[in-house]
């Protein structure tokens, strides 16, 4: 499989700059495996293509402020870091953007008042990245000295960053947003729930690699590192029950679809779990758990369209994609909503 078969053109206009307010007021692609018929829809009415019973599962993971300003010690020169994933208590894989950042550089962190906390670079990671040994744990002064960070297709800051992160958004750790949840207001789920649809929250700490285009020539080449996921015994039993009782269950964006998928590997059926993934998902993939899938429209020869893809067939997501480019719906992470069902 050729990943140029996952390619599609997009006019720059059509990437989302800004969330639409009120949250629930994006558009809405739906898309009908069966007979690949699409129906043009707001967000807010995702509720007619929904079931009593259907159990829809979330990403609670929260946006870090993890795009951090520092200096170089003793020169200090500029640098910005961007923290992908803690190691330890003080350890830290990051993104590096500045010149000659090498093995035992010293960084200063800015951004607070009095002596800013100092890191050692200790390893440059095979993606080019920087391990870096702080002196002390620096999660507690994220919010003082970081920002939130945003993709870099979006040019305009956010006015008030709560937009890039779900209202169901608890557990810290994600570089960035699961956008497919942006869409949902907590009338919205009040509105679910009314209804006798159920919810469960599981967890996925987004990296960078969730996004990153694939540069391989082909699929089945191309390797996507590990994310940290959970399942707690109390959802995996929710989700079992839900399964064994015949009632859908619906994914709300990729990376739940990844945490349920990568906990049913073993078994076939959602077991608790606690731990790295690296599961990458590409047509030819058989789904254990997710029945349906809200999603938003994904970058060009990325995993998460082939992820897609691979629910509802590669021709049927390439012309949804086109349909939604003539209708000019709002692109990627601060864009319209699809739902596959």
């Amino acid at each position: 499989m050729l990943t140029s078969d996952f390619d599609y053109d997009l006019p720059p206009e059509l990437i989302a700059q800004e969330p639409m307010e009120p949250r629930d007021h994006s558009r809405l692609l739906v898309l009908h495996r069966e007979t690949g018929a699409l129906e043009h829809r707001a967000f807010y009415e995702i509720l007619e293509y929904l079931r009593p019973g259907d159990l829809l599962v979330a990403n609670e993971t929260r946006v870090i402020p993890a795009r951090l300003q520092a200096r170089k010690v003793p020169t200090g020169g500029r640098v910005e870091l961007l923290l992908l994933s803690r190691l330890d208590a003080t350890c830290w894989e990051a993104l590096v953007k500045g010149r000659k950042v090498g093995l035992g550089q010293r960084l200063a962190l800015a951004g607070e008042e009095g002596p800013g906390i100092e890191g050692v670079v200790e390893a440059i990671t095979a993606s080019g990245g920087r391990r870096i040994r702080f002196e002390e744990p620096v999660d507690e002064r994220l919010d003082a000295i970081g920002a939130v960070p945003l993709p870099p297709y979006i040019h305009t800051p956010l006015a008030d960053p709560e937009r890039y992160q779900t209202v169901y958004a608890h557990t810290r750790g994600s570089v960035a947003a699961p956008t497919a949840g942006l869409h949902f207001t907590p009338a919205l789920l009040e509105r679910t729930r009314a209804l006798g649809i159920e919810w469960a929250l599981v967890l996925l700490h987004i990296g960078l690699d969730t996004f990153r285009p694939v540069t391989e020539e082909r699929v089945e080449e191309h390797i996507i590192h590990n994310e940290y996921c959970r399942v707690t015994p109390a959802v995996a039993q929710q989700i079992r029950r839900a399964k064994s009782e015949g009632r859908r269950v619906i994914a709300v964006g990729t990376t739940s679809v990844r945490v349920l998928e990568t906990a049913a590997r073993e078994t076939g059926s959602v077991e608790p779990w606690e731990g790295p993934t690296d599961l990458y998902i590409y047509p030819g993939y058989r789904f254990r758990v997710v029945d349906a899938l809200i999603t938003n429209f994904h970058l060009p020869r990325s995993s998460l369209l082939m992820l897609v893809s691979a629910l509802a067939g590669r021709e049927a997501i390439l012309a949804a994609y086109r349909e939604a480019v003539a209708q000019r719906y709002r692109f990627y992470s601060l864009g319209d909503g699809m739902l596959i069902v």
